[in-house]
């Protein structure tokens, strides 16, 4: 009787070993190879026949060199302290624009630095081909701003009536007070691997009617040309964004590192013509849909609150992805200016300043020089904290006294961040001038400030203890 040897299986260390990469097929070929193994093939044998299954390796794309794609720079010193700004903008946009996807950039006049040298800056451009890179729409996917025209709605009784419906500061809706996003918007988003994960699908209503915090506000003021009363609003996708930016870094991360291992992972993407792709491109406008849903359920029940007439309204998104001629726009901070960016575009698009400042309505010029884009808003020279340094003895309650005199401002927890006060921004008439200046849109109307209600950072980022 001849004695059944025993031998030791095929693991997924030996896979690895002989050059097939870790995935999805690992079980059927170990299932194969330990079949072969109890036929009595030794590992060599085996090796052999599981070899032909082994991927071709991906093709590697290498950084371009400095310089090799120029890009677009509206932008210009108007004072000294905006010199080292364009100088950081300048260099962050030059190391950016060497990511191989990259064919084209822009710069807008409001551009400031927002991360490592190589992110793309608030204010920048970047087409790239083939590609969606989730770190050049940012974890605030969809920042954007609309306004609904109140008629002649007294703007202190709409201002008061927004205060009582909306909702600023971290995190959603307290439990008892939380509005319903739409349902059809929530079902599609529980059918995409990108917006379907537990915490993203509760957020999907507990952020619904929330604003946020940092920058995002809602402002009243009146049409320079009808005198209408209208009401503004800037936020993003809140805590559902936020979660498929997470979910959509780590697939670009898996990509970036089989076939541009050298490009930053802020600069991470997905190939745009994969599954993975496909999905992330449509979960991006299912955020874009919810996020519009947001606004408008803000602004109906403010009007509903103020007794107020709704009339005309259209928004524009800035943080954000834009397919056009086969490339894909990244706007981070810049603002489509061509009339078909969207479905549901008007031609016409929104350009905040700052509080004390009126809202611009603008009518893009789809401006060569700037891709199609204009800016978002007046973007900063400085960070918050050296803001802060410059105030000196100054306190934040003198310094809004002293910058919005007149206006009614109010932040949502009741303390002052200055950090979002006018002076911690770049000159507004200076950005009007070189809007007007490269061409970037043409300005049609000016909503003059009555008021706002400013999230801000609360408490202040001076306040908060350093760990």
């Amino acid at each position: 009787m001849t004695e059944q040897r025993e031998y030791d299986p095929v693991t997924g260390d030996h896979l690895k070993d002989w050059g097939h990469p870790p995935g999805p097929r690992y079980p059927d070929l170990l299932a194969r190879a330990n079949a072969m193994r109890a036929e009595g093939f030794g590992l060599v044998r085996i090796r052999a026949e599981l070899e032909p299954e082994i991927p071709p390796a991906p093709v590697t794309r290498d950084l371009r060199a400095p310089g090799e794609v120029p890009f677009h720079f509206n932008i210009e010193a108007s004072h000294p302290d905006e010199e080292a700004n364009i100088a950081k903008v300048r260099e962050t946009m030059t190391e950016l624009m060497r990511v191989p996807t990259i064919e084209a950039g822009a710069i807008m006049p409001d551009a400031c630095p927002a991360g490592p040298v190589g992110t793309i800056p608030v204010g920048g451009v970047a087409a790239a081909r083939n590609a969606i890179h989730p770190g050049m729409h940012s974890a605030d996917i969809c920042c954007s701003v609309m306004i609904t025209d109140l008629g002649s709605a007294d703007p202190k009784t709409v201002l008061d009536a927004a205060q009582s419906v909306t909702h600023f500061g971290p995190g959603g809706r307290p439990q008892g007070d939380r509005w319903s996003a739409p349902k059809d918007i929530a079902a599609a988003m529980r059918e995409n691997p990108f917006t379907n994960g537990t915490k993203t699908t509760r957020m999907v209503d507990e952020h619904f009617g929330t604003q946020g915090d940092g920058n995002h506000f809602l402002y009243v003021g009146r049409s320079r040309a009808t005198g209408r009363t209208a009401m503004v609003t800037h936020h993003g996708s809140r805590g559902p964004g936020a979660m498929v930016y997470k979910a959509g870094m780590a697939v670009a991360e898996r990509h970036r590192a089989e076939i541009s291992p050298d490009t930053a992972r802020q600069n991470a993407w997905i190939p745009a013509d994969t599954e993975d792709g496909r999905e992330y491109w449509a979960a991006l406008q299912l955020i874009r849909a919810w996020t519009k849903a947001n606004h408008e359920a803000i602004h109906d029940r403010a009007a509903a609150a103020a007794g107020a007439e709704v009339g005309d309204r259209f928004w524009n998104e800035h943080n954000f992805v834009f397919e056009r001629g086969g490339l894909y726009y990244h706007g981070k901070g810049a603002t489509p200016a061509w009339r078909e960016f969207a479905a549901d575009a008007t031609g016409l698009t929104l350009i905040p300043l700052n509080m004390a400042e009126p809202v611009l309505v603008v009518r893009g010029k789809d401006a060569e020089t700037g891709l199609g884009f204009s800016p978002h808003g007046a973007g900063r020279n400085y960070s918050r904290s050296e803001h802060r340094r410059r105030m000196g003895k100054l306190t934040p309650d003198q310094a809004l006294d002293a910058e919005t005199a007149g206006i009614d401002v109010r932040f949502h927890a009741g303390t002052v961040d200055a950090s979002e006060l006018p002076s911690s921004y770049k000159n507004a008439d200076a950005v009007v001038a070189q809007i007007k200046s490269y061409g970037l849109a043409d300005v049609v109307d000016y909503i003059d400030p009555y008021g706002c209600i400013m999230a801000g950072d609360i408490p202040p980022f001076w306040q908060k203890k350093k760990r």
